[in-house]
């Protein structure tokens, strides 16, 4: 992951983030999706912080435990719609433009360093990243889980590859094609999701997983994920996944799909 270099993530406690928190005590980053009134919805340099934290993560020694929560009820609605449309809103974050391109998906697999997502809002579409990502997943127990791309005329493709990962494949396609909310209860069965606990017990559970893991070799952690990185999909896979979305995008359907959800109106397919 060569999105940043160890020089430019050295000085992250003196940046600006526009749209996340970062936070850093003993041995933990805590990283907080901080863009509540837009439902935590993945504008490019939210993208931009989150991948530049994460990197930091991985060259700081120091860091032995990531965590990912988000501030809100809905804990990420996935990829801005608008923004991918060209609507993109001007922020005041410090944070350098990327080295090279993002490729979401491959993220979480480059930080060697156990990573925690403390679920308590609702997840949609590219929100499942951060799950699918996460070596450990605490979820309330109410949250929704969701992937409606197909109603907006495009699809999944790199979020599919991401929860092929972690959840039976038959599952994985079905929930892609038909778009429905997908029950955090099941979500746990399925693999997504490693515990479901009630809204009061989630910071604790939270903490008992950060110390235990705190009481392991950092240096073991880190290898041992670094070995498992070596036998998962390719960048070049990540990379055709995000140019079929691209091509999707560009469709008749996926343009109507866009409008339509600006225009909070149902879409008119025409199947182009």
């Amino acid at each position: 992951m060569n999105i940043y270099t160890k020089e430019q993530t050295q000085n992250i406690h003196s940046h600006t983030f526009a749209f996340i928190e970062v936070a850093e005590a003993d041995h933990v980053l805590t990283l907080t999706l901080n863009r509540a009134k837009k439902k935590n919805a993945l504008h490019p340099q939210m993208v931009n912080e989150i991948a530049y934290a994460l990197q930091y993560a991985h060259y700081e020694k120091n860091v032995w435990v990531v965590v990912m929560a988000a501030n809100g009820n809905v804990f990420c609605a996935g990829a801005d719609l608008k923004a991918m449309a060209g609507f993109v809103e001007p922020n005041d974050s410090t944070v350098p433009k990327p080295n090279n391109p993002i490729l979401i998906g491959e993220l979480f697999n480059k930080v060697y360093k156990p990573t925690i997502a403390k679920v308590t809002g609702d997840v949609y579409a590219g929100g499942f990243f951060f799950l699918a990502g996460c070596n450990v997943v605490v979820a309330q127990d109410d949250v929704k889980f969701g992937l409606p791309e197909v109603k907006r005329g495009l699809y999944p493709f790199q979020v599919m590859a991401a929860l092929l990962k972690v959840m039976p494949a038959r599952k994985v396609v079905d929930w892609c094609i038909r778009g429905y909310n997908l029950p955090v209860a099941e979500a746990e069965r399925y693999g997504l999701v490693s515990q479901v606990v009630k809204a009061e017990d989630v910071d604790a559970a939270v903490e008992v997983v950060v110390e235990e893991l705190k009481q392991n070799s950092p240096t073991a952690i880190r290898l041992g994920l670094e070995a498992y990185d070596h036998i998962q999909p390719s960048a070049a896979e990540h990379k055709y996944l995000n140019d079929m979305l691209q091509k999707t995008i560009r469709t008749k359907d996926g343009q109507e799909g866009l409008r339509a959800f600006r225009e909070k109106r149902r879409a008119e397919w025409t199947g182009e």
